[in-house]
């Protein structure tokens, strides 16, 4: 077991809100992509009218 306390992850301050970062990162540019494609295909195909 590590020797690390405060966290049931395991990881210190620092470390979590570096992962953190890099999560929200890649939401926001998953989210990011996923909208263009929606708005492409509503383009080719609209759903709505």
């Amino acid at each position: 077991m590590s020797d690390r306390k405060g966290s049931i992850s395991g990881l210190t301050d620092e470390e979590a809100q570096e992962f953190h970062k890099y999560w929200v990162q890649g939401f926001v540019g998953f989210t990011a992509v996923a909208v263009v494609a929606h708005f492409l295909v509503w383009i080719w195909r609209p759903w709505f009218h």
